[in-house]
């Protein structure tokens, strides 16, 4: 084996994550801050949770938890319990889009993007949890069993 493909191989379980997580990070960054509050503006989303039968101050919460989540995503803060918290919102997302057919493109947004998104936010909470374990795991280990 290649020196290259060794450290390929020794860093592609942290670095998938960390790419995985930042691009989850972003998306619920520009969700909040481009779509909402730059594109239609705080008081058109929450016009637009009104016409889908949903409280118009829903709109807000879930600004701020989008864009909170993401930068806590992005600065690797809590990842595992803030990709979960966030799977609520993409629920919400996924109702909202459910009647407009599989395709994002489809006239008022289609479903799978949303699907697709809650699937990526529960594997990053899983690496994140599971990286946690292991680094327990190491510590204990190390500890319980000095060099």
């Amino acid at each position: 084996m290649s020196t290259i493909t060794r450290a390929l191989g020794e860093h592609a379980n942290t670095g998938g994550a960390a790419l995985l997580r930042i691009s989850l990070g972003v998306m619920y960054l520009t969700h909040s801050v481009v779509l909402k509050l730059f594109t239609y503006g705080l008081a058109g989303t929450a016009g637009y949770f009104e016409s889908i039968g949903l409280p118009g101050e829903l709109a807000y919460a879930v600004f701020f938890a989008e864009a909170i989540g993401g930068v806590l995503l992005l600065a690797n803060v809590a990842t595992g319990w803030v990709s979960l918290a966030l799977v609520p919102v993409l629920g919400g997302a996924l109702w909202a889009h459910a009647g407009n057919g599989w395709v994002f493109s489809a006239t008022g947004g289609g479903w799978e993007y949303p699907l697709f998104l809650i699937v990526v936010s529960v594997v990053v909470a899983l690496q994140a949890f599971a990286a946690r374990a292991t680094v327990r795991r190491t510590a204990l280990g190390s500890a319980a069993h000095p060099a």
